[in-house]
């Protein structure tokens, strides 16, 4: 439902109101130069990699980036697309989805953008349009439900950084994670009800998340926690029992212990234990992306295929689904509603 007035409450003296999201980021193209830009962007971040930072330096340049941009190159070309990168287009079509959502509650002149906090279009590219739009108050959602401090919190890092170096800093509102907002959680269960209603249901339902080092955790992230917490709402929400739906990790880097139980390893052991069909669905990335489609779609379908396993399949992100645009839009759409409400006092007075 509009907001009645709110055309001609986000623009004028007051400024405009304008919603960034932003997700992980992408290569330019799935090229080993390409690749090389991107990691080393992406792994000198502290927040991702923590580690003393000269130490982490000398591993970066002299072995990371010599050894893994070829390799990375390979996996990126067998998802690549016409229209690029998987991630960057969802990214797209979510940012056109929701605006036009948004645009129907709140009028035309709410800005929405979305960045990259790694790769293009950046997150200082795409605030120097919003500012030029007018934009002077400002909602930044990170596409990450669960909150991390090598995503969302390096996510914030970002858009301070570049906030620091302007002249006139616009109000902010910074949603951190919405881990177990109920439409979010309704959008997902309605995707993996659509999967069995038109491929019938499997022994087992796995949810796979993205990992982080068991240290994170130890000193006071709360990713781990709010992953438990999406899967127990999602359990509840499709009627599962505990053991017919099991929560585990993946994408491990380096070798220090990263959160457990390990996606390929539970999906080599299942088989052993008389499961002979898995779907796998990933609750942590709201876009499709090398991760899903690559690791989770390919790589982890031999681990378990391979193990005596005779049935698996992988269930797509939300992507720009019309439940995750309405469930995105229902997050911000209170704050957006609070400040026009705020104006109208204001102009009352």
């Amino acid at each position: 439902m509009a907001y009645r007035g709110s055309a001609d409450l986000l623009t004028g003296d007051s400024g405009r109101i304008g919603v960034l999201i932003t997700n992980l980021g992408t290569p330019d193209a799935p090229t080993t130069p390409a690749l090389r830009r991107y990691l080393r962007e992406f792994l000198s971040d502290p927040r991702v990699v923590e580690v003393p930072r000269l130490i982490w330096w000398l591993v970066l340049n002299l072995v990371i980036l010599v050894i893994r941009p070829p390799r990375s190159a390979k996996a990126y070309a067998s998802v690549w697309t016409e229209r690029g990168s998987p991630l960057m287009f969802h990214t797209e079509d979510q940012c056109s989805a929701l605006r036009e959502a948004l645009h129907a509650r709140f009028g035309n002149e709410l800005v929405v953008e979305f960045a990259m906090r790694y790769g293009t279009p950046s997150i200082s590219s795409t605030l120097d349009t919003m500012q030029r739009a007018g934009v002077t108050q400002l909602i930044v959602l990170p596409l990450y439900p669960q909150y991390s401090g090598s995503t969302g919190g390096s996510t914030l890092d970002a858009v301070n950084a570049d906030l620091c170096r302007r002249r006139w800093v616009p109000s902010l509102h910074f949603i951190s994670d919405y881990h177990d907002f109920d439409p979010y959680i309704e959008a997902m269960a309605e995707r993996i009800r659509t999967h069995w209603a038109e491929h019938g249901r499997a022994d087992r339902l796995l949810l796979s998340y993205h990992g982080i080092p068991k240290r994170y955790v130890t000193q006071g992230d709360p990713y781990q926690q709010q992953c438990l917490a999406t899967s127990a709402k999602l359990r509840a929400a499709l009627g599962l029992a505990e053991e017919e739906c099991l929560t585990t990790f993946q994408s491990r880097f380096g070798r220090e212990e990263w959160l457990k139980p390990y996606t390929d390893h539970t999906l080599k052991a299942l088989p052993g234990e008389g499961v002979r069909s898995v779907q796998v669905f990933c609750p942590g990335f709201s876009a499709d992306c090398l991760e899903t489609i690559e690791e989770i779609g390919e790589e982890n379908r031999e681990y378990f295929m391979e193990s005596g396993g005779e049935r698996y399949e992988y269930i797509a992100a939300l992507n720009a689904t019309s439940a995750h645009i309405e469930a995105l839009a229902d997050l911000v759409g209170p704050v957006v509603a609070g400040w026009v409400g705020r104006w109208t006092s204001d102009v009352g007075r």
